[in-house]
C-alpha cells in the first residue's frame, strides 16, 4: 500500500505545525523547510483547513496553526480523510471486471491487511509523532 503525496504532505504539515505550538507558520516557510512545492502544499492546506485540522488565517498576521491540540488528532483519521480510496486491487472497486472474483480469496486477505494497517494508524496521535519536538526543530531548522 502506498499513500499519496497529498497524505504525506498533510502529515508533514501537521507535524510541523505541532512543533510550532501557537506560532503561525506560512506555507512558504513549511514548503521551504521540507523542500516541497508550495503549490502542492497549498492544495493540501486548503483540504486540511476545510476538514478542520488547520486554522488558516489570511493577511499580515496570518498563517497556519493547528485547529486542535495534537493529542486529539489521530493519524488514521488524517489518512482516511486525505486518501481518495483504499481500492488496493481491481476487485475492491465498483467496476470490478476480474473474472475470478467469485472464487478468489485475495480480496479478503488484502481487506484484512488494510484493516490492520488502519488499526495501527488509529493507535497513534499527532502528539506521539512529535514526541521529540527538539529533534524535529533541529531537523527542520526551526528557531524556537
Amino acid at each position: 500500500m502506498r499513500l499519496t503525496y497529498q497524505t504525506d504532505y498533510a502529515l508533514r504539515l501537521l507535524m510541523y505545525l505541532a512543533v510550532q505550538g501557537d506560532r503561525r507558520s506560512s506555507i512558504r516557510e513549511i514548503a521551504t523547510q521540507y523542500n516541497i512545492s508550495e503549490n502542492h502544499l497549498m492544495k493540501v492546506t486548503q483540504r486540511l483547513a476545510a476538514l478542520g485540522y488547520v486554522d488558516a488565517l489570511r493577511g499580515r498576521n496570518g498563517g497556519l496553526k493547528l485547529a486542535y491540540r495534537p493529542e486529539r488528532i489521530k493519524i488514521g483519521d488524517i489518512v482516511r480523510d486525505m486518501e481518495p480510496d483504499f481500492a488496493l486491487v481491481e476487485c475492491f472497486g465498483p467496476d470490478n471486471g476480474c473474472n475470478i472474483t467469485p472464487a478468489c480469496s485475495l480480496r479478503h486477505v488484502l481487506d484484512e491487511a488494510r484493516k490492520g494497517f488502519m488499526s495501527v494508524l488509529d493507535g497513534y496521535t499527532l502528539k506521539q509523532l512529535v514526541a521529540r519536538p527538539a529533534k524535529l526543530r533541529i531537523a527542520l531548522n526551526i528557531v524556537a
